[in-house]
C-alpha cells in the first residue's frame, strides 16, 4: 500500500515563485526611504541581490516534503535512541526580518523504521528557511517526524542567538534562546528525556557566533 501523503507538511508548501521584480523594486523604495541614492555605484544592484538572498533564505516555504524525504525510510528492527545533534541552520526572526542562528539536536526512538540520516539536517533546513520564530520551528521539526515516523517518542532542542536582541533593542550579544519540544516517550518517561539531554550536552561546546 502507497504511504499516505504527509498532510502536515504540505499544508505549509507556497505556491508559484517568489517575485524577484517586486522585491527589488520594495528594496529601491527602501533605499530612497533611508535618504540613500538607489542609482550609486555600491547600491545599482543591491535590489537584486537582495531579492536573489531572499530566495536562498526563505527556500524552505517551496520545498517539498515528499521529494525531500525521497523514499528513506528504511524497516529496521531497532528501538533505541537515535540522535542527531549540532545541526546549524540559520533561519529569518518574523518579527524583524533579522537572522537568527544557532543549531538544533534532533532524537527519536524508532519503532520499526528508520530515516537516513542526510534527512534530518535537511528537515532543519526546510522549516529554518522561512520567516519563523524558534518556537514554532522547534514545534514543527517535531511534528514532522512525529507525523512521518510514527515513533516511541520525539526530542528537538534548539538554541540560537537573535540579532533583534543582540543589535537592536536590549542589544545583549550573549543572550541565548533554547526552546524544546518533546513527544512520546520523551515527554512521559524522565530518564529517556536526561538520556536525550545528556547526549547533547556531552562534548558539546558552547554555541558562538
Amino acid at each position: 500500500m502507497p504511504e499516505k501523503p504527509l498532510a502536515f507538511s504540505s499544508a505549509a508548501l507556497l505556491e508559484g515563485e517568489i517575485d524577484q521584480p517586486r522585491i527589488r523594486q520594495a528594496v529601491a523604495e527602501i533605499l530612497a526611504a533611508i535618504g540613500e541614492d538607489p542609482a550609486r555605484d555600491g547600491l545599482q544592484r543591491t535590489p537584486e541581490r537582495v531579492a536573489r538572498m531572499y530566495e536562498e533564505l526563505l527556500a524552505g516555504y517551496r520545498t517539498d516534503p515528499e521529494a525531500l524525504i525521497n523514499n528513506a525510510l528504511f524497516d529496521v528492527d531497532y528501538d533505541e535512541m537515535v540522535v542527531v545533534r549540532d545541526i546549524e541552520f540559520y533561519s529569518l526572526c518574523e518579527h524583524h526580518m533579522l537572522p537568527f542562528i544557532g543549531r538544533a539536536h534532533v532524537a527519536y526512538i524508532p519503532k520499526g523504521r528508520v530515516l537516513g540520516l542526510s534527512k534530518i539536517p535537511r528537515i532543519v533546513d526546510m522549516f529554518s528557511r522561512r520567516l519563523q520564530v524558534q518556537e514554532r520551528m522547534t514545534r514543527q521539526i517535531a511534528d514532522f517526524l512525529e507525523e512521518l515516523l510514527h515513533p516511541h517518542g520525539v526530542a528537538v532542542v534548539v538554541e540560537a542567538f537573535h540579532m533583534c536582541a543582540m543589535i537592536r533593542g536590549v542589544k545583549k550579544r550573549d543572550a541565548l534562546m533554547v526552546t524544546s519540544t518533546m513527544l512520546g516517550s520523551f515527554r512521559t518517561n524522565p530518564a529517556t528525556r536526561n538520556e536525550f539531554l545528556a547526549h547533547i550536552s556531552r562534548g558539546t561546546q558552547p554555541l558562538r557566533l
